[in-house]
Parts: C-alpha cells; structure tokens; sequence
C-alpha cells in the first residue's frame, strides 16, 4: 500500500502550543520493569537494579531513570481513596525511591488513565489529583499512563485527549503548589488516536504503537510506522517506540544493533527493559555506545532522523515487514545517516549525499562509523556500504570537508534537471 505523505505533514502541527515546562527536553534514558519482569517485582528487585545501573556504566552513560511498571499496588484503595503499595513486595516505597536517589538516580511509577491498570490494579480516573500527590510524597517524578479500562462514554464525556488531559493539568497544579519540579508525563496511548498530532501539548513522549515483542517483524512493524511521523519529535516531546528489547532473546546481535540505533536516531525514549543481572558484554556494549547515545541526547538538535530513500519499495511505502532503508538528519556535529539492511541476506547499500536534504552540493565529506567508531575517509558524490548484514544497521556522521576536487565530473550528482547558465541541460 502508498502511505500518504499528508500525515507527516500534519504532524508539524505538534509543535504549535507545545508543552514546555522545564522537564524532559531530552529523550529519557533508563530503565523498566515490564520487559524482563512483568509483574514479578518487589523492592529489593528495583533497589538491586538501580545498583547494577550504576555499577554496569549505565549511569555514566547517561541512563539516568529507574521506573517501576504495572503491579505495584494494593487492589484496592485505602478508605480514604488512596493508592497502596502492595504491602508484601512494596512495604516501604519511599524507602525504595531514597535508596534509588542515593544512587544520583531518578525514580519513575506507572499509573492508568481508566477504571484500572492494564493489568488490574487500581486506575487513576477521578483520582489525578490525589494520585500524582502520593507519587510525589513517595519520592517519584516520572510517570507512565496507560489506556486501559476507559470509562463510559456517560461518565467520562471526553474525548482521548480530554481523558489525558486530566492528568495534566493535576501535574501542572502539583508543581504550581508544591513548588517543586513537573512530573515527566509519558503518555502510554499507544497511537490509536494519532497521539502524535496532540501528545506534545499535554506529555513529554508518546506511545505510537503496541507492545513490543522481542522478534524482528516487531521491530520492523514500528520502525516502518515510526517513519511516517518522525516530524511529530522535537524538544517539546518524542515519538515512544516503546523499550528497549535488548538481551531478552529472539534478536540476533546486528537485529540488537539495529533496534538500539533506530530507537536512539528517531530520538526516542530509551528505557531498557533486560534482567541487568544477566545481561551480557554485546549487549551492555550496545547499551552503551556514546556516539550513538550522543546524537539521541543531541541539546542543540532535537529532531529526529527521517527516510530520505525507502529503498526495495517505492518512497511512501508502509510495508511493516520491510520499512524503510535510507534515513538522515541533522545533528550539533554534522549529518547523521543510518543504512537499515531489511532483507534476510546481506546487502550493498548505496545512495547518493544529495539524497539527504542535509547535504550541500559540491562538497565532501568526512566519514565517521558509530559502530566501528572509526574515521573512514571522505565521501564525494556518493557512498556505499558494502554487505551489511541481515537486518544488521549502518550509522555514519558525515561532516563538511570543503569544495569537492575541482573537475569532478560530471557538473551535477544528480543530472536531472541540471543546467548550465545558457539553458542547456546536462544528459
């Protein structure tokens, strides 16, 4: 199917009264429960865990959150209306969140905007206000909010975004009274609503899909959605490819490399979602990439990468076993690139500079490899990587190395409507 290009577009409009308030003008980096854990988790887990992000180097590689997921509380409120730790595995919540912020580490909750967490456990609606307040005095300052169990239509008389909306406004209260800084609000919508034309008024990032799953098809799916909306990600909030599947089996090392630096390039929340305690050396080396980390953390440029070239499929093809191949965009150093291989062989892959609207004509570039952390010569005209892997990734910043060599032939890399200053057109 030709996916329209009208709905990129539309998503320019997100930056119009844009949320700015101080909080998460980055991507966050971290760490969750859900994937490695779902809902067998207690405190001594998430205090352990909080440790191994600091003894691994993922603290100093800016991975800076610990936030618990679903499962965390009572069923049942208090008769005051109050939320519950779960009095077994959560006896002391703020002990958790002290213990979390000795680390020099943050600490994050999970929260729903219906009747009911996904999983059961009580939801926030018609509590905002008395929610977001425990979530503060507990010691958290991160929060994710779910969609499940929506009221009825005669009750809540909102739209999605109103439902959201609420949540929002008991953050922006919260800090006015207290005084203290906003919550970081991401918005787990999971893109039914077009979340990524309205997110950014409300929230910090956007959940654009479902869940992840830790296979290929699952990270092809979102990389091809992601790619039609990447204009909706900017300083004022970021698409949510959801976490990080890394190390939790059903990848291959270069699908690992692939997930890792499309989630990081497309300037999405990294929130890693791997048992720590048995994670290996390849993927903690994943993880830690710091060029590819710095262009995720970029506080000059906020944008994120976009398709240039889809490749085997015409341009504005939605195909979610094969998205697109060719992106790029600008970063504080120079043009970032990424060479997505989908096909299930190796592959040359080959593109012009001027492909990329980044590039200047008639100038060269120096090549760097984030991989391979190498310096690889200059690039004239055109670049090829040669047999990339499987769904195995390529990820360059090329920088201005001045005039192309004089005589370079011929006058233009791409010919089509070139012209010299009498009219006459170069074949």
């Amino acid at each position: 199917m030709t996916f329209s290009p009208v709905l990129p577009l539309l998503a320019l409009l997100t930056a119009v009264n844009a949320l700015s308030n101080g909080v998460a003008k980055l991507p966050v980096l971290g760490y969750n429960t859900w994937n490695a854990y779902h809902c067998d988790i207690d405190q001594d887990l998430v205090v352990t865990t909080a440790e191994l992000v600091v003894s691994l180097g993922l603290k100093d590689a800016g991975y800076m959150h610990v936030n618990i997921d679903d499962c965390w509380a009572e069923k049942n409120r208090s008769s005051a209306g109050e939320l519950v730790p779960d009095q077994v595995r959560f006896p002391n919540i703020t002990d958790m969140t002290s213990k979390i912020h000795s680390l020099g580490l943050h600490a994050g909750i999970y929260g729903d905007s219906g009747w009911f967490t996904c999983a059961g456990y009580p939801g926030s609606f018609e509590h905002e206000s008395q929610d977001i307040k425990s979530f503060q005095d507990w010691g958290f300052d991160y929060l994710k909010y779910d969609n499940c169990y929506i009221p009825y239509d005669e009750i809540i008389r909102e739209g999605i975004v109103g439902k959201y909306q609420r949540m929002a406004d008991a953050i922006a209260d919260l800090a006015k009274d207290s005084g203290k800084t906003p919550f970081i609000f991401s918005l787990c919508e999971w893109g039914w609503s077009q979340v990524w034309l309205w997110g950014s008024t409300i929230g910090h990032s956007w959940r654009v899909t479902g869940d992840i799953a830790p296979q290929w098809s699952s990270l092809a799916s979102i990389i091809n959605f992601n790619s039609f909306i990447t204009q909706a990600t900017n300083f004022y909030g970021h698409n949510d490819m959801d976490m990080l599947q890394l190390g939790n089996g059903g990848l291959s090392y270069d699908e690992a490399k692939s997930h890792f630096t499309a989630w990081a390039l497309m300037k999405s929340p990294l929130l890693i979602g791997t048992n720590l305690s048995a994670i290996t050396p390849d993927i903690l080396g994943i993880l830690t990439n710091k060029e590819i980390l710095a262009i995720n953390q970029d506080s000059v440029v906020g944008e994120s990468i976009s398709p240039f070239r889809w490749g085997i499929n015409a341009d504005w093809t939605s195909n979610s076993s094969f998205p697109a191949q060719y992106y790029s965009g600008p970063s504080e150093n120079g043009t970032v690139f990424m060479l997505l291989n989908t096909l299930d062989e190796p592959a040359d892959m080959f593109f012009s500079l001027t492909e990329s609207p980044w590039i200047r004509a008639g100038r060269q570039y120096s090549v760097r490899d984030l991989w391979t952390h190498t310096d690889n010569g200059t690039a004239v005209r055109n670049f090829t990587a040669s047999a990339v892997p499987a769904h195995g990734v390529v990820a360059l910043l090329l920088k201005d190395a001045g005039n192309e060599p004089n005589g370079t032939s011929p006058p233009c890399a791409v010919t089509s409507n070139c012209a010299s200053e009498n009219g006459t057109s170069v074949a």
